[in-house]
């Protein structure tokens, strides 16, 4: 019995063996096997090596006084300098304010009203005229930032502006300019950002609603239930996946702003700043005048660790209360 214990014992030590031995490498084998998958992803890893992760070396400029006679190595090194130029001059907190605020307003109202119109195109029954309101809502998208300032500053200019006029006649505000009144920019560019993006929220949302099963609703309407019914008890708890998911991508980038829309629609007017400047026009503007290198990357890399940050801390909660919904 033990001599036949000891050989069945030896018999698995040597199966085990035998079995890690001639176990292949799995990524040359997955390689060997699926090359041509592999040689489709090549250039977009490559794109991704040289766009994203190449330019990750120029961190170092954040914490060197970059000069162009020594470059990149060669530039003085000065530590946490430009990141205390930042906090002292007050930079860092109203651009950290208005980036922040500003992407709150544009996530939080945006997603409900894309939600909204997406919900509302959903259920109309006429599919030509929920083709054309989509053509409609979504053609905004389109039309270049640089058309937009051509037609914003044809309302707002102080000379001959169709609501400047409108305000200085019809409510009697005769010494209003928009260009001069940096209080109501906040409320332009929040309509602004919404009439042009609405619609395409609305297609992802729509793809969403698409993939809900009529049979829900069919049993719904059997049981009575209205057509306000079905979208608070159907509708709006199938898109809660979708809603969470761009909830949380849109987070990541809550420290960086929608640069075309601010800056075509303030341009350079040093009145308007305070409300409207936010961490991308500042660094344009920045290296634009005086090409402080190693201050714009310092900006720059606030951005990026802030936004990582918040998007940490969002999975985190969000897998803490709904696993299935977390990015990671």
């Amino acid at each position: 019995m033990g001599g036949n214990k000891g050989r069945t014992s030896d018999t698995k030590v040597v199966g085990d063996s035998s079995m890690k031995l001639r176990r292949p490498n799995g990524l040359v084998t997955e390689t060997r096997k699926n090359w041509r998958l592999f040689l489709m992803i090549a250039p977009a890893v490559l794109f991704f090596l040289v766009f994203n992760y190449g330019p990750m070396v120029g961190i170092y400029y954040a914490f060197t006084q970059y000069s162009f006679g020594d470059g990149l190595l060669g530039s003085p090194f000065v530590g946490l300098t430009n990141f205390k130029i930042l906090l002292q001059n007050g930079s860092l907190g109203y651009l950290t304010r208005n980036t922040v605020l500003y992407n709150l307003v544009f996530i939080v109202v945006g997603n409900v009203l894309e939600v909204l119109v997406a919900v509302l195109i959903h259920r109309l029954t006429s599919s030509k005229f929920k083709k054309f309101s989509q053509s409609v809502i979504l053609f905004p998208y389109v039309i270049s930032f640089v058309i937009v300032q051509v037609f914003a500053y044809a309302m707002l200019n102080g000379n001959s502006g169709a609501l400047t006029h409108f305000i200085r006649e019809g409510l009697g505000a005769s010494g209003f300019n928009a260009y001069t009144t940096p209080s109501i920019w906040k409320y332009v560019i929040v309509l602004v950002y919404l009439w042009k993006h609405t619609g395409y929220g609305m297609i992802i949302y729509l793809a969403a609603l698409s993939g809900i099963s009529r049979d829900y609703y069919e049993a719904a309407q059997i049981d009575g239930a209205t057509a306000v019914q079905q979208i608070r008890y159907i509708t709006l708890p199938q898109l809660v996946p979708t809603f969470i998911t761009l909830l949380l991508l849109a987070i990541g980038n809550i420290l960086r702003g929608q640069f075309e829309l601010f800056y075509q629609l303030v341009g350079t007017n040093g009145l308007l700043y305070e409300q409207t400047d936010i961490f991308d026009t500042f660094v344009f503007r920045l290296l634009q005048n005086s090409f402080d290198v190693g201050l714009g990357t310092a900006a720059g890399l606030y951005q990026s660790f802030f936004g990582l940050v918040v998007v940490l801390a969002c999975n985190y909660f969000v897998k803490r209360s709904e696993p299935g919904y977390a990015l990671f």
